[in-house]
C-alpha cells in the first residue's frame, strides 16, 4: 500500500482507552475530519479493561459518526497498561493479509490538527532510517508542551532533582527539546507518535514488564541501539490535555503525588538500559540534587521544577533498588499469540 494525493492508505491509528470515552469520541471526531482529506487510514480503539460503560459509549459514538467502516473496537478483559494494550492491537495489525507500514499511536486526550498524521508519515518516508516520528503537543491555550527529549541519564536526573535552570544549562542538560523544524532526538512522547512497522519487527514491540510510563522511552532506546532514528516533527500539531486516564498531570504549579508504578517503571527503564547499578546511581543522582534543592527552597530560592509531594521518600521506597526482574527484558515476538497476561502482573 502507498499513500498518494494525501491518501494515507498504509497507516493505522491505535487509541488506547481507559475510562475516558468522551475524550475518545472527541479524538475520533478530529480523525473523521482528517479522513475526509485522506480517506484510507483506519483506526483501532483498544479498551483496556475499563469495567465501565466505555465500550458501549464508544460503540454508540462510532455509529453516530458513521465511522463503523473505518473504526474497530478491541475490548480487553484486563487493564494491562499502555504498552500491553498497544501490543495487542499492533500484533493484530501485523497479522493482516496486507498490514500497514506505519502505526500511529494516539492518546484519547489528544486531538489532531489537520495534516498532523500526514506530516508524521512524510517525515518517515523522507528519512528511511527513522523508526518513529512524534508530534508537537500543544495545550488548550495553544502553548507548546514538552514533546521531544534526550534520554534520561545520571546527569539529567541530578539536574531534575536540583531544578535550577542555570545549572541545567551549565551541564548541557535539556528538560525538553524545542525545534521549529523536524529534528533527530532521543525520544518522543507516546501521546502522538508514528512507528515504522519494519522497525518494530526488527527490535520488538513494547516491553510488557512496564505498566505505565517509561515504556515508550525504553522502546525508543532499544530502537536507537538497533541503529534506527527518532524524529520530532513540529509540523504535526496535536492538542493535548494529559493525565486524564492516570490522574498524573504533565505539568502545573501544584504537582500531585506520583503513583508507585511511576517509580517502578523508572527504575525498570534505568535497569534495562544500563544495568541495576546504573539504576541505583541514577536515583542517587536525583536524590543528591534534591538534597541541595531542599535548603534552597527553605531559603526562599525557588528552583524551576517543583518536586512531587513525598517524592524523595517514595523514590527511596519504590525506585531506588532495581531487582533482577527489573533488568530482564520482556519482549515477546511480534507474531506471538494475543490475549496473554502481561509480565508485570505476575510480579504483584
Amino acid at each position: 500500500m502507498t499513500a498518494t494525493n494525501g491518501v494515507l492508505a498504509d497507516v493505522a491509528v491505535v487509541i488506547v482507552n481507559y475510562r475516558t470515552p468522551g475524550h475518545v469520541l472527541d479524538c475520533l471526531g478530529a480523525l473523521a475530519e482528517e479522513r475526509r482529506r485522506s480517506p484510507s487510514f483506519d483506526v483501532v480503539v483498544v479498551d483496556g479493561g475499563s469495567g465501565d460503560a466505555s465500550v458501549e459509549t464508544i460503540a454508540a459514538g462510532v455509529a453516530g459518526l458513521g465511522a463503523g467502516d473505518w473504526v474497530s473496537l478491541l475490548p480487553l478483559s484486563i487493564n494491562g497498561g499502555f504498552g500491553y494494550a498497544n501490543n495487542e492491537a499492533i500484533r493484530r495489525l501485523m497479522a493482516r493479509a496486507t498490514p500497514p507500514r506505519f502505526i500511529h499511536l494516539l492518546n484519547p486526550d489528544a486531538v489532531i490538527e489537520p495534516g498532523a498524521i500526514a506530516a508524521l508519515r512524510a517525515a518517515l518516508e523522507h528519512e528511511p532510517n527513522a523508526a518513529c516520528a512524534g508530534s508537537l503537543l500543544v495545550g488548550e491555550g495553544g502553548e507548546a508542551q514538552g514533546s521531544a527529549f534526550d534520554f534520561p541519564s545520571m546527569r539529567s536526573e541530578f539536574v531534575r532533582g536540583l531544578g535550577i535552570d542555570r545549572v541545567r544549562r551549565l551541564l548541557g542538560s535539556r528538560s525538553f527539546i524545542a525545534s521549529a523544524q523536524t529534528t533527530r532526538v532521543g525520544w518522543v512522547t507516546g501521546a502522538s507518535v508514528m512507528l515504522r512497522m519494519a522497525a518494530l519487527r526488527e527490535a520488538g514491540l513494547f516491553d510488557e514488564g512496564f505498566f505505565l510510563y517509561f515504556e515508550e522511552v525504553e522502546l525508543m532506546h532499544r530502537l536507537t541501539d538497533a541503529g534506527w532514528q527518532v524524529l520530532h516533527v513540529p509540523d504535526s500539531r496535536v492538542h493535548h490535555i494529559g493525565g486524564v486516564s492516570t490522574g498524573v498531570a504533565d505539568g502545573g504549579s501544584a504537582p500531585r503525588r506520583l503513583p508507585g508504578y511511576w517509580y517502578r517503571s523508572r527504575r525498570r527503564y534505568f535497569a534495562l538500559t544500563g544495568g541495576r547499578l546504573h539504576a541505583w546511581m541514577a536515583s542517587a543522582a536525583w536524590l543528591t540534587g534534591a538534597l541541595v534543592w531542599r535548603p534552597l527552597f527553605a531559603l526562599g530560592i525557588r528552583p524551576r521544577g517543583a518536586h512531587a509531594p513525598h517524592e524523595e521518600i517514595d523514590l527511596i521506597r519504590q525506585g531506588l533498588y532495581a531487582s533482577r526482574r527489573d533488568s530482564a527484558p520482556v519482549i515477546s515476538p511480534w507474531d506471538s499469540p494475543t490475549g496473554h497476561e502481561p509480565a508485570w502482573m505476575k510480579e504483584f
